[in-house]
Parts: C-alpha cells; sequence; structure tokens
C-alpha cells in the first residue's frame, strides 16, 4: 500500500516554472514506477511524465517533452515533476500516481488527491 500527497502547484504566468512533489509513505516506495497525470476542465485524464523505479527510464507526453523533467528520490521516498516554460495549455490538476507497469501504459494503482496548477497568459 503507497500513499501519495502531492504539494507545489499553483498560479503562474506563461512562460515560468513550478516544481510538483509527490510524497510517498511505505518503505516499498523504491519498488514503484511513477507517474505524473493530468486532467483539465472537461478534458480526459492524460499521462505527463513517468519514471521507472530506479530513474533509468523516463517518458515524457509531446505536449511537455523538452519542457518538463521527471525525477525521483527514493530516500526522500518523493517524485518531483519540474515544469519550464509554462503555457496556459498545462493549467489542469496534477496527480501522481504508483503502478507496477512503468511509462504511459502502465498500470497505475495508487493515486494522490491532486494538486491545482494554473497558467495565466
Amino acid at each position: 500500500q503507497v500513499q501519495l500527497v502531492e504539494s507545489g502547484g499553483g498560479l503562474v504566468q506563461a512562460g515560468g516554472t513550478l516544481r510538483l512533489s509527490c510524497a510517498a509513505s511505505g518503505r516499498t516506495f523504491s519498488q514503484y514506477p511513477m507517474a505524473w497525470f493530468r486532467q483539465a476542465p472537461g478534458k480526459e485524464r492524460e499521462f505527463v511524465a513517468g519514471i521507472n523505479w530506479n530513474g533509468g527510464n523516463t517518458y515524457y507526453a509531446a505536449s511537455v517533452k523538452g519542457r518538463f523533467t521527471i525525477s525521483r528520490d527514493n530516500a526522500k521516498n518523493t517524485v518531483y515533476l519540474q515544469m519550464n516554460s509554462l503555457k496556459p495549455e498545462d493549467t489542469a490538476v496534477y496527480y501522481c500516481a504508483a503502478g507496477s507497469i512503468a511509462g504511459p501504459e502502465g498500470n497505475y494503482n495508487y493515486w494522490g488527491q491532486g494538486t491545482q496548477v494554473t497558467v495565466s497568459s
């Protein structure tokens, strides 16, 4: 069982940066592939970025590649999403997830409550 708590969301102007954090409980955090998803109003939840258990492999949606960076610190039971060059279309609730297979097709069983990111134009 893993419990996930996101933080770091907020309001930022277009072109700005934010860093999201996801703190996980449990001693087995390092075993889980992790990912960030987002859901904008009226839209389906979409995969943003993923990372395997040791950070050796990362995955990104085409819309964020080159702007966002996912990383993890297993000693701190935390996964991060560094978001640069933010655009208004990045506005969404961002969710952290833990699963059994890394990447956009992974089976994510554990979810956080989400953190709001709003990018103004």
